[in-house]
């Protein structure tokens, strides 16, 4: 029996667009979301990896499949014209920070400019009645200081990657205070979180990645920058947080339409890369790292998110630890690896594993415990 969440009747029925499913975190969602009955379509450019969440979990025979390619307006616009989606949830990026130093341009047009050509779609849309546009921690102008950056701190970033994530809040910005400020407009907000790991992704230059790459063939993983530290969270943490957003904004509630909000861990939950590493390497049970140089290619020593926002305003907090979170990770893989398991199944069971460890937490979104209860407990010191 899979455990009802407090946002399931948010998505019942509901036509769903979410740009970029056939990625790691659109994967992770659109699986969530036709496990509650919505009525579900997707939009990617392609297949990211080889192998891919979307494919390994079957999620074409779940949902309208399009591919197409988010620069591209007009390709997009008959997406929204034919499916008619009520909520929008964008993900659609290219989301590595060392290809965007090979191919900026690219990163600019698809990160930036895509963004508009969403922005630009639900304004023109009849029936959007929401939208969780997904940008990244990276967005924030990143001066290395240890508390958490909040959401109105300035926004920036001198490597190309950042500064599209930064564009594409700004682009965010005026469209909401030229088109969509009016009573009837679509409820719209972006969501900001980075440092996910979790099963299923196999994407190029990213740490959990390349040591299950590397691992599962006998060879020994590289690692750039085991210094650098950074909030690891497991990707269902933000995914029911853009899932709770897209409830709540559907649900009309106040001070959230134009708005960001930061999705990680409290300040204490960073770790460096070499604890990650480590960690995994507990769970997983064989193999080994070096240290490689990053080739003058700079990325940030320091980075971490403020969520004390979204916990005031969506009260929404992680749920799992930093051992659960690198565990959940460790066993996706090796299930995976074995080839003796259905992983949708699996991935299905992790989810509701996760729905119960929030809900044993009494975390509202998990139907555990009223706003204002979960709300009188908390400490906010906690959340700087």
């Amino acid at each position: 029996m899979f455990t009802v969440s407090a946002f399931q009747k948010a998505y019942s029925g509901k036509r769903v667009l979410v740009l970029g499913h056939t990625g790691f975190k659109g994967a992770w969602l659109s699986l969530w979301l036709a496990q509650m009955g919505a009525d579900l379509a997707g939009f990617s450019k392609d297949m990211p990896s080889e192998p891919c969440l979307f494919k390994v979990l079957n999620l074409k025979k779940k949902m309208r499949h399009d591919t197409g390619d988010i620069r591209n307006h007009n390709q997009l616009a008959k997406v929204f014209r034919a499916f008619k989606p009520e909520i929008v949830f964008h993900l659609a990026a290219q989301p590595i920070v060392r290809t965007a130093y090979r191919e900026p341009k690219l990163t600019f047009d698809t990160n930036s400019g895509g963004t508009v050509n969403v922005l630009e779609c639900i304004r023109q849309s009849p029936t959007v009645k929401a939208a969780v546009i997904i940008t990244s921690d990276k967005c924030y102008e990143n001066y290395g200081i240890n508390r958490g950056y909040r959401e109105d701190d300035r926004l920036g970033g001198e490597d190309p990657y950042s500064a599209s994530k930064a564009c594409a809040e700004i682009a965010f910005s005026a469209y909401f205070r030229s088109y969509f400020f009016q009573k009837l407009s679509p409820m719209i907000a972006t969501a900001r979180a980075g440092n996910v790991i979790g099963g299923g992704d196999w994407a190029s230059d990213r740490i959990v990645p390349d040591c299950v790459r590397a691992w599962s063939s006998g060879k020994v993983a590289m690692i750039r920058s085991p210094h650098s530290t950074r909030p690891w969270q497991h990707v269902l943490e933000p995914v029911s947080g853009y899932l709770w957003l897209g409830a709540c904004l559907l649900q009309k509630k106040s001070g959230l339409t134009g708005s960001s909000f930061n999705f990680g861990p409290r300040h204490h939950a960073s770790r460096d890369v070499k604890s990650l590493v480590d960690l995994f390497l507990s769970f997983w049970g064989a193999g080994s790292w070096n240290y490689i140089p990053s080739n003058g290619k700079k990325e940030a020593r320091l980075l971490k998110l403020s969520p004390r926002k979204t916990a005031e305003t969506l009260f929404w907090k992680t749920a799992l630890s930093f051992a659960d979170t690198v565990k959940f990770t460790a066993l996706w893989y090796q299930k995976y690896y074995s080839k003796k398991i259905d992983m949708t199944e699996f991935s299905l069971g992790q989810i509701e594993s996760y729905i119960q460890k929030a809900r044993n937490q009494e975390l509202p979104w998990a139907g555990g415990v009223s706003y204002d209860r979960w709300r009188s407990a908390q400490t906010v010191e906690n959340y700087s």
